[in-house]
């Protein structure tokens, strides 16, 4: 299978950043979104609304679906997931995109923030999971995506934000665990990581600003690695962690450099990626974050 066309998929957190590329390749080939998220009015801080993406993903060629969807909150799921069954007939694909982060040490993190981070990544994650198989069993080539990384237990991952490495890591075993439980229902479960910082709301207003966008590759890198995975046998593919490029370069992609945001700059590795993984030959990055 190379194309999503006619597929339904359900994709929280897909007003903007990675989410939204993920849909808009998706929406290239023909496919159906629903577009599960909580900003439905522009703020100064955030460009893009979940009515922005219908625009976006209608005029790159597929249907969209704009729901107003906090995943905290289990009725606001279970709805959001059955409009999106009741106007496109069933569902193939979740995209489990929706994330909160906090880079603060222990005594610098609020509990108001760690129960955030924990509603929205685990909590969350899994609720939407949860609610999205039964619709996923009764369809074509079902998948289930997480955005989250590797299962690496390094110690240089948690020490500077434990809370907030709790929670990430938490989407991924949620996608180890549930690829093994869906296995006999032919339903895949993968994670998909950035090798790279991505140029995306939360870099520029939460880790680096202007400068580490710069350093940045554009989400496009992740919309086209998702579609990779989105359209693989789903009776095959499963229980993978992958790393964008990585997976890309395994696909035939050999450059990258349409990806940089800015081809002047170093690139800037993201976290948590294992040093198990090395980058595709020719690609260079910055010192690994520590």
């Amino acid at each position: 299978m190379a194309t999503l066309k006619g597929k339904t998929l359900f994709i929280t957190g897909a007003s903007r950043g990675i989410g939204l590329a993920i849909a808009l390749r998706a929406a290239r080939d023909g496919a159906n979104i629903a577009i599960a998220a909580k900003t439905a009015e522009p703020t100064p801080k955030l460009e893009g609304t979940i009515y922005t993406a219908a625009n976006e993903i209608e005029a790159a060629g597929g249907r969209a679906l704009p729901i107003v969807c906090d995943i905290r909150f289990e009725d606001q799921v279970q709805a959001a997931v059955a409009k999106t069954v009741e106007t496109f007939g069933g569902l193939d694909i979740c995209v489990n995109n929706a994330s909160a982060i906090s880079l603060t040490p222990s005594t610098a993190t609020e509990m108001k923030r760690y129960d955030l981070m924990h509603g929205i990544n685990a909590r969350g994650t899994f609720l939407v999971s949860k609610t999205c198989i039964p619709h996923l069993k009764k369809g074509a080539n079902p998948h289930i995506l997480m955005l989250s990384p590797p299962l690496d237990m390094s110690v240089k991952w948690f020490a500077p934000h434990v809370a907030y490495s709790m929670a990430k890591f938490n989407m991924s075993i949620i996608a180890l665990g549930l690829s093994g439980e869906l296995k006999g229902d032919g339903i895949a479960v993968n994670a998909l990581w950035p090798r790279t910082t991505i140029a995306t709301a939360a870099v520029q207003n939460l880790l680096g600003g202007d400068a580490l966008t710069r350093r940045s590759r554009t989400p496009a890198i992740m919309g086209d690695a998702a579609h990779v995975i989105l359209t693989q046998d789903a009776r095959g593919f499963t229980g993978r962690f992958c790393i964008d490029d990585t997976l890309l370069f395994e696909h035939g992609v050999k450059d990258f450099e349409t990806y940089r945001v800015d081809k002047s700059q170093e690139l800037a590795p993201d976290f948590f990626v294992p040093d198990s993984i090395p980058a595709p030959p020719g690609v260079k990055l910055a010192t690994r974050m520590r």
